[in-house]
């Protein structure tokens, strides 16, 4: 019982609830592994006991939590103080504004929103520092209802793409979306720096900085030094664009896979031979320090640590021992013009890859998008890069993020991704969390938090241990969520949570409060406490986005003929027999297809493909949800999942171009061009804007010239 006592006091979970009634304890041996990584000995009865006594003495001799909280309420006036205050009587407030104004006194009604230093002094000489983040009650919503699409960029290679999709075809995207179909907004995936080095990790969800963007997504023609290269440097540049065009080529004309590995190398010599040979001019110039002044510190670390695992290798823990921190690293830059050469170089892709972030953004707001684009935030980053190194205090050594058995995977799942210490979090005021969502809200109309229950609790495997031996640990969800929706007030953005798989009670009804969106995706959206029967769209939320699919899902094209069974099938992912799945699965497909039949949403009746997933993106649209997505292959008919969770190499996971119904790769040029996708997007923006939509034929004159229909 004591070892439960100390765990609980720092948020470890000594039991968890698989299902409702259904208790399943942990090892604990997991129990002081975890607390090791919070800096707690639990390692022997003496140990747990002396350090719960050192949690309650200290307890007893604080002043200030190291965290507060103070919500802003609709009306302006300021809400109650979270954790509340018990000072000693006689104890002088004093708060540090982060404009610098003094505001002495317990009475913070008046304080403005921010983040904020409150100090504390008690009559017996004690003193103490917290942080103060005062943040609005919700998070903005949409003006007015929105549909839009979801795409994963890297898939969606237009005629210029270099292999894969990149910042100019998102701008194309948004542009046409919104002009042409009323698109109000575009989702895509993490667009977060990977780890460096080939071979890769391909998938956006295990980034190396989730702060900082990747580069290879920079459309290369549209840096302004591009245009000035001078000749002698010029047919370089023009033997890497063959190279860019065959890349290309492989992927839309001969069946290969994206290489993001390969699209890198192109890119990164194209960007070594401009920046080399053109200096940018005064005003680029001046804009690129202003850059560097704005993000500081952090900016110099993830440089340094690209420009280090350039030489040494993305594995930072087996560096020499005088590069394993940035600190120390700092020495070896400043002592080395070479190494400082390359930080520049890394710098200045960040400062180009935000200013086409900047591009599309504007693009899409030009369009007359309602939220524009919409970013998504992985749930953590690679134990081997630029995060983990940098902030090395904020991240628990020996742990991985992941979830515990359920009813679609016994085994759980452990995603290596180390988690952020909750301690840690809150001794800094949030300072790593507040930078990340800074930066990421610069040029989002909305973000995407993937698995949002991780604000509130996850699920932590130490290192060594099957997932079912990992337990959760609680964070301060008020905290989190007061830094989210403060960011986010003050980017003007909306916050939309994936709030898909096991949710704790509570959690959906307490994003909801703090106006965060969920995620609603059809073929799970069934009366579970009642008839498990498909649940009418008048009985969904409206505070989400809804959508047939996700990437990691079948298409809906694959879903309603039975395909993804067959393919589940072939690589070994199914537990029951195949004819039984597949049977289940058909009865799953026509209670849906039923339900849109007699509601009048499917007049053509089931058998046509296309006719079918119109009615699927009908109901939707028959739905209170004030966001509404699709997933760009529906519009196309691609039958092929970009993802499939429980594989590896045995499918080829985040890299597969946009494909049609035959699975032959199509363009942006071929998307604008498609009647399909002209059909299915006409009906939407006619259902959104409350009319019915036309009879007339696809929008010619939206096709680029040379576009070939599909």
């Amino acid at each position: 019982m004591t070892l439960a006592r100390l765990a609980a006091r720092h948020g470890v979970a000594t039991a968890h609830s698989p299902s409702e009634g259904v208790t399943v304890p942990v090892p604990d041996a997991t129990v002081v592994a975890v607390l090791a990584a919070l800096g707690v000995d639990a390692a022997s009865p003496e140990a747990v006991a002396a350090a719960l006594d050192a949690a309650e003495r200290a307890d007893r001799e604080r002043l200030l939590p190291p965290t507060l909280v103070l919500h802003r309420e609709e009306d302006g006036a300021g809400g109650t103080v979270r954790p509340p205050l018990d000072l000693p009587p006689g104890t002088r407030l004093r708060v540090t504004t982060e404009d610098g104004e003094i505001v002495d006194g317990g009475d913070w009604s008046g304080l403005p929103l921010g983040v904020h230093t409150v100090g504390a002094e008690a009559p017996d000489g004690r003193a103490a520092t917290g942080t103060l983040i005062v943040s609005p009650a919700r998070v903005p919503g949409p003006g007015r209802r929105a549909y839009g699409l979801l795409v994963q960029l890297y898939s969606l290679l237009s005629t210029r793409s270099w292999g894969m999709g990149d910042l100019g075809d998102l701008r194309e995207l948004a542009t046409w979306a919104g002009r042409t179909h009323g698109a109000g907004f575009v989702q895509v995936n993490p667009l977060h720096a990977g780890v460096p080095g080939a071979p890769g990790d391909p998938s956006p969800y295990r980034p190396s900085s989730r702060r900082f963007p990747d580069p290879v997504h920079l459309r290369i023609e549209e840096i302004p030094e591009y245009a000035l290269v001078g000749p002698e440097r010029r047919e370089e540049l023009d033997r890497i664009l063959a190279e860019a065009a065959e890349l290309r080529e492989r992927v839309l004309g001969k069946g290969a896979l994206i290489d993001r590995d390969a699209v890198w190398e192109a890119k990164r010599r194209a960007l070594e031979l401009v920046l080399g040979a053109v200096e940018p001019g005064p005003g680029r110039r001046a804009d690129f320090h202003d850059f560097l002044a704005e993000r500081g510190s952090a900016l110099e670390d993830h440089a340094t640590y690209q420009a280090l695992a350039e030489r040494h290798g993305h594995h930072w823990r087996s560096w020499p021992e005088e590069l394993r921190t940035p600190r120390a690293a700092e020495s070896a830059v400043r002592a080395d013009p070479a190494l400082a050469a390359r930080v520049d170089f890394h710098c200045r892709l960040a400062w180009l890859t935000d200013r086409q972030l900047a591009d599309a953004a504007a693009a899409a707001r030009e369009a007359g998008m309602e939220v524009g684009i919409v970013h998504d935030l992985a749930v953590g980053v690679h134990p081997e890069g630029s995060d983990a190194w940098a902030r090395q205090e904020a991240f628990a050594a020996g742990m991985s993020v992941g979830a515990p058995p359920d009813a679609f995977n016994s085994r759980g799942q452990d995603w290596g991704l180390p988690p952020w210490r909750p301690d840690a979090l809150a001794a800094a005021g949030y300072a790593p969390y507040r930078g990340l969502l800074r930066e990421l809200l610069r040029h989002a109309g909305a973000l995407r938090i993937d698995h949002v229950m991780g604000l509130f609790r996850l699920w932590w495997v130490p290192e060594g241990r099957e997932p079912t031996e990992g337990t959760y640990v609680r964070y301060d969800a008020e905290a989190m969520l007061a830094v989210l929706v403060l960011e986010a007030h003050r980017a003007g953005a909306l916050v939309i949570g994936e709030d898909l798989g096991t949710v704790e009670p509570g959690v959906r009804e307490e994003l909801a409060r703090r106006g965060v969106f969920g995620t609603s995706v059809l073929w799970f959206e069934r009366d579970w406490a009642g008839t498990g029967r498909p649940l009418p769209a008048g009985e969904w939320r409206a505070e989400c986005v809804a959508t047939a699919t996700t990437h990691d899902l079948p298409s809906t094209a694959a879903r309603l003929s039975g395909e993804h069974v067959g393919l589940r099938h072939r690589l070994g992912l199914l537990a029951g027999d195949l004819e039984r799945e597949r049977a289940a699965d058909a009865a799953e497909t026509a209670e849906w297809l039923g339900l849109f039949e007699r509601t009048g949403l499917l007049p053509e009746g089931p058998g046509d493909e296309e006719a079918e997933i119109r009615a699927v993106h009908r109901f939707l649209l028959a739905t209170p949800a004030r966001m509404v997505g699709v997933w760009l292959p529906d519009a196309v008919g691609d039958r092929r999942p970009q993802n499939l969770p429980g594989t590896w190499d045995e499918y080829p996971n985040w890299r597969l171009p946009l494909a049609g119904p035959d699975g032959q790769p199509l363009t942006l040029e071929q998307l604008a061009a498609s009647p399909r996708a002209h059909s299915l997007l006409r009906e939407l923006r006619a259902r959104t804007e409350g009319r019915e939509p036309s009879d007339r034929a696809g929008d010619a004159r939206t096709a680029p010239p040379g576009a070939r229909p599909v």
